[in-house]
């Protein structure tokens, strides 16, 4: 659960005869995630591709471009054997495809091309004028574009060039006809050089430019008509061959990889040697199978199973390793090199440890926290050799979420969402985000339940706390009424306390990685954190000092506190006296916390002088989950405001809101007299036109808040766990785990 699956390295050695049959065997297990041969050996080189891996390189191209241009989909095609004569069946759809598409691209090209003459005509049907009268002329020079009138005109009448003009418009289209003085060609331009004008090329055409737009719409209308044509036959192929093409696809892809799989063996004339990892559990399977398909004659080896150490160190046991000394042996010996991985060959009856390269992670979580690596995966898989951090995020992410929106009727809807997710899309991806929504969804009900909430309201907590269960301390109020004011201080409060736990885990995990290198530098490492978050604020929370302090972190689960669990602060703890050097935390009294939290510091300027800049992280990280509160008061903020433009609300005389759900605003008058206020009638109260109009909004606010949930509650708790949880212990880096082979959906093997 926090380790990945246990990896083993193994070796298969043979000869050549054998080797595509072993490639066969292999891929078909999908179990071996292959290591590259680096060429270090000397005598060994790396494999050449089995003969035909050329053509059926080209042929799956050829396949994977027919796919694209018809638009080709997984689809739900049955898995199937190819014909024999699939080739030419291939060559068939390729001719009938590749014809159509260029046809269709011919086409395309033609009906750009009259888009823009129809474009290009547009301002000419403006000025109304045929379009055989703006050209032609030999005395004259006329030009068309658009410009500002009077810049135009000034600049032509200043000109010595032009003789004499004259303009037209239609809309913002400019016509010039200007008559050149003698000797001089093109004078409209010359004059009208500095004025921002925008010149339209005359079409050439003696048609009304309604008459040209109209044959130009005509011609494109017949090459939509043939495109469509072509269209359907392209459908019609796709309903035809695309079973075929995707069963070729997978056959082909099979072949290459088959094909290309000794570019990563060590290989000489007459035998090769082939390395990679596979899931401990699983070896005894690939042993079989490679028995069962060739014999003896090839050997297998279990090189290595790789430890867990964060350091990256491997284990090679004695019952696995046999005869010469093995790398792992050298590297437990102390030296100055111990931390390099240096790539050995150690040869034992024909086997060898080729690489030093890491093994590919597998995580391995309950099926209930599944979904929950892709949230990891995206900032980075977890190091073999590292925690997997998915068990936390699975049991802290959506606590924190649910903490923060705290509604039923919202969690209802993120668990509906999540299970469409989860059921509906092919997508590993999405189907992983639909489980982490339906179990944010969960602790969103959950907390309603505590809050008493329901799209906003609090008709739950008075149905189930106060009319059924008669209970006083449920349902807890989320602090947005004057009256209950201290709920939200105590919320920042619960924040606060939340991320000092949080970070105690984070920190723990971090001493447990590095007890792998001997106590001693697991409390050098991580002991002074510990030692520091923990001081300052059982500080913070005792009474040392207290006058100095804000009086909330008190009151929240003092007796009469908006938490009553009888808590009103940590006891002074005094030890010692100093003189008064320090008077910001009490004078010359230096407490238990404080001790602890100065050992921690000078431990960590001891064992890692540069962090020690950093030794107010211990403080302004957990002032960090505090954003939990403030995005749980800012959502029920949203709630409300929706509820009170629709249904109304009133304070009563005690300072309680209440919305106007069963009554009308004159029942506020009526029942208290002047002793309450009415904040708002609601529009529901306000007539049909105003209850039609409240629906909207309650529906939109509504799904404008459940939306923010996920922008803001989501995003938060992901910061959270991501910057100030992961950052304590979690490096990632890892490297996937991908077996050689494939898992087949088109086609079955011959």
């Amino acid at each position: 659960m926090l380790r990945p699956e246990r990896m083993s390295k193994v070796s298969v050695t043979g000869s050549k005869g054998v080797m595509p049959t072993v490639i066969e065997t292999i891929h078909e297990l999908n179990l071996v995630h292959l290591s590259d041969y680096d060429g270090s050996w000397e005598g060994f080189d790396n494999g050449n591709p089995i003969e035909g891996a050329d053509d059926a390189s080209e042929k799956l191209v050829t396949v994977r471009a027919l796919e694209s241009t018809l638009e080709l989909s997984e689809g739900t095609a049955q898995a199937d054997r190819l014909e024999d004569d699939w080739e030419d069946r291939l060559e068939e759809v390729r001719t009938r495809v590749n014809d159509l598409d260029d046809r269709r691209s011919e086409l395309q090209d033609e009906r750009r091309q009259i888009d823009d003459r129809i474009d290009r005509v547009a301002p000419f049907a403006e000025l109304g004028i045929d379009l055989d009268l703006l050209s032609g002329y030999e005395t004259v020079d006329v030009l068309v574009g658009d410009g500002p009138i009077e810049a135009i005109e000034g600049a032509l009448a200043a000109s010595d060039d032009v003789r004499a003009f004259d303009t037209f418009t239609g809309g913002d289209v400019i016509a010039i006809v200007a008559a050149p003085a003698e000797g001089v060609e093109n004078p409209i331009d010359d004059a009208l050089v500095g004025v921002e004008f925008t010149r339209y090329e005359v079409p050439d055409t003696e048609k009304s430019p309604a008459a040209y737009v109209d044959e130009l719409e005509s011609r494109k209308a017949e090459l939509e008509s043939e495109i469509d044509e072509i269209d359907a036959e392209l459908e019609s192929i796709e309903r035809e061959h695309g079973a075929f093409l995707l069963a070729l696809e997978e056959e082909l892809t099979v072949e290459v990889q088959r094909a290309e799989a000794p570019l990563q063996f060590a290989t000489t004339d007459r035998a090769f040697v082939a390395e990679g990892w596979i899931p401990t559990a699983e070896y005894d399977r690939l042993v079989n199978a490679l028995r069962d398909a060739v014999g003896d004659s090839v050997e297998i080896e279990e090189l290595e199973r790789a430890d867990y150490d964060r350091h990256g160190a491997h284990s090679h046991t004695e019952e696995i390793q046999k005869g010469a000394p093995s790398a792992a042996e050298e590297e437990d010996e102390p030296s100055a090199e111990a931390d390099e991985e240096p790539q050995k060959a150690v040869t034992d009856g024909g086997s060898a440890v080729t690489m030093g390269d890491e093994p590919p992670t597998i995580q391995d979580n309950p099926s209930a926290a599944k979904p929950f690596e892709v949230l990891v995966q995206a900032v980075n898989r977890p190091k073999y050799s590292e925690l997997d951090p998915t068990i936390f995020l699975f049991l802290t992410f959506p606590a924190f979420f649910g903490f923060m929106i705290g509604d039923v009727g919202y969690g209802i809807l993120y668990v509906a969402i999540g299970a469409y997710m989860a059921t509906q899309f092919d997508s590993k991806g999405i189907t992983s985000l639909g489980g982490v929504a339906i179990w944010a969804g969960v602790f969103t009900i959950l907390f309603g339940i505590i809050y008493g909430e329901i799209f906003g309201l609090h008709v739950l907590g008075e149905v189930l706390f106060h009319d059924l269960l008669d209970v006083e301390l449920l349902p807890l109020n989320k602090g947005l009424e004057p009256a209950a004011g201290e709920f939200a201080l105590g919320w920042m409060v619960v924040s606060v306390l939340a991320g000092i736990v949080h970070l105690n885990i984070g920190y723990i995990l971090d001493f447990y990685e590095n007890l792998s290198h001997g106590v001693k530098d697991a409390v050098m490492h991580t002991g002074p954190w510990l030692l520091m978050l923990n001081g300052i604020w059982v500080w913070i929370f005792s009474v040392h000092g207290r006058g100095t302090k804000p009086e909330f972190l008190f009151n929240t689960f003092s007796s009469d506190g908006p938490f009553p669990i009888g808590f009103a602060g940590f006891p002074e703890m005094g030890l010692f006296t100093i003189p008064e050097v320090i008077p910001m935390i009490g004078g010359s009294l230096i407490t238990v916390p404080l001790l602890v939290f100065l050992i921690g510091l000078v431990l960590l300027i001891v064992s890692e002088p540069v962090e020690a800049v950093e030794f107010l992280d211990v403080v302004v990280n957990v002032f960090s989950y505090t954003r939990m509160g403030a995005v749980l008061l800012a959502k029920a903020g949203m709630a409300f405001v929706v509820n009170l433009l629709f249904f109304g609300a009133y304070q009563d005389p005690d300072g309680a809101f209440h919305f106007l759900r069963t009554h009308e605003p004159s029942y506020v008058a009526e029942h208290y007299g002047e002793g309450a206020t009415v904040i708002f009638d609601g529009l529901m109260h306000t007539g049909t036109a105003g209850l039609l109009g409240g629906l909207v909004i309650l529906v939109i606010g509504h799904i404008v808040v459940l939306a923010l949930g996920v922008t803001s509650a989501g995003l938060q708790a992901v910061r959270l766990e991501y910057v100030e949880f992961f950052n304590k212990f979690y490096d990632g880096g890892g490297e996937k785990y991908e077996p050689f082979g494939y898992d087949r959906n088109h086609s079955e093997a011959y």
